[in-house]
């Protein structure tokens, strides 16, 4: 039997509520093309009620949830549909984590090495014999295509710089993530570029590891226990300071408001407002007057703006549309929500591979009738996949607005 206060942290998530109006399924990526899925309903509260009375009941099936919280969005009864799947597995799985898991979750160990020799380590995921390798050993689709990784990291850079943020009267503290630090330092670098401009120096956490979020999907919820724990200290520090936390990627962001909090059972609630999108951060500020952008006045683009699952979740999703749409040079067109089917590592594994490209297929033949300059999103995994399966770009929206503004106009319109 499953002890009371692991009840109790389950009926935290609301199973109780659920309706079985089936909803959840019907909006389910993964259901639409895995028969052998059981669907959320099932999965989730359903099943709950079992597992509730034994770890017999649980299903290693579970393993292809997305973990992409679209049943969450689509539930009438604010059921935590996907958060339940999540800690089902935690929970019960007695699945051991392979090397390959391993080292795609292991996202600061891996960047560590790749980035020190980016040259030949990009080089080297590039060849059909490495490929055919991690393919047949790992487990790593062959079809699948790898982050490039930089040899300078973003924290490299920042501590050169560091000097220059603290000639300014306010400050932001910017939780960087992986894919920003060691795969591509410029989103970074555009974050900085925007906060100096709109008058706010950038400090870095005194301490930061990977979210986690790649941990929590691979089952090593104890390894993102201790991360979190690490990053959440770090944060305190800045909200003792009474500088907003901000982030740059979507998915990053929810793991470290929610899943913190209803996986790894990390008391964040002192900080979890704190924490945000720079977008969101940004939106309020201009909308409240306290922050202008000016914007170049040569700047075109057409952007096809694609919603990312995670920042659905978390309802932020205008915020980053109505900054994209101050930019007077934008052909702004909003593509249908709809995941793209990487979820992080889920798309890289072999038996995974043909239907993450099945879940994205029509997202993709969207992108291509639309045919945009660039796929705007914040989420870096929809980046890696809608350029692989696609042929367009996607860049993150504060990039997009890095680029547009008018640095010297609107450093002006900011200065105090």
């Amino acid at each position: 039997m499953v002890e009371a206060t692991q009840i109790e942290s389950k009926s935290k998530l609301n199973f109780e509520q659920c309706l079985k109006c089936s909803i959840c399924t019907v909006y389910c990526p993964v259901s639409a093309v895995e028969p052998q899925y059981l669907g959320p309903k099932q999965a989730g509260p359903d099943q709950e009620r079992y597992r509730l009375k034994g770890a017999e009941y649980f299903n290693e099936a579970l393993k292809l949830c997305l973990n992409c919280k679209r049943c969450e969005v689509a539930c009438p009864e604010h059921v935590l549909v996907g958060d339940l799947i999540q800690a089902a597995r935690i929970d019960y799985s007695t699945h051991t984590p392979s090397l390959r898991d391993r080292m795609l979750a292991n996202t600061d160990f891996v960047g560590t090495l790749a980035h020190t020799f980016a040259p030949l380590t990009n080089f080297a995921l590039g060849l059909k014999p490495m490929k055919a390798v991690l393919h047949s050993v790992m487990g790593i689709d062959k079809h699948r295509t790898f982050p490039s990784y930089a040899f300078q990291t973003f924290e490299q850079w920042y501590k050169k710089h560091a000097h220059e943020q603290e000639q300014y009267h306010r400050f932001v503290t910017f939780s960087h993530g992986c894919y920003a630090n060691y795969n591509y330092p410029q989103l970074s670098k555009d974050l900085v570029k925007l906060m100096n401009a709109c008058g706010y120096g950038v400090r870095l956490l005194s301490k930061e590891k990977c979210c986690g979020v790649a941990l929590i999907a691979n089952g090593l919820s104890g390894q993102a226990k201790k991360q979190g724990e690490v990053n959440i200290n770090a944060m305190r520090e800045a909200v003792k300071r009474d500088e907003p936390v901000l982030t740059v990627s979507s998915t990053c962001t929810l793991t470290m408001r929610d899943e913190y909090q209803h996986l790894l059972h990390i008391d964040n609630a002192d900080v979890r407002d704190h924490l945000m999108l720079a977008l969101r951060w940004l939106c309020q500020k201009v909308d409240a007057g306290e922050i202008k952008l000016v914007f170049r006045k040569d700047f075109k683009e057409k952007i096809a703006y694609h919603t990312a699952c995670h920042m659905e979740r978390m309802g932020w999703v205008p915020y980053s549309v109505r900054l994209l749409q101050m930019i007077p040079g934008i052909d702004f067109m909003m593509l249908e929500s709809q995941c793209c089917g990487i979820a992080g590592t889920y798309g890289f594994k072999k038996e995974n591979y043909e239907r993450s490209q099945k879940i994205g297929s029509s997202l993709f033949k969207q992108i291509e009738a639309v045919n945009p300059d660039y796929v705007a999103t914040e989420c870096e995994t929809c980046k890696w996949q809608i350029e692989m399966s696609t042929s367009h770009l996607v860049k993150n929206p504060i990039s997009i607005l890095a680029d547009a503004i008018d640095v010297e106009e609107t450093r002006k319109c900011n200065a105090q």
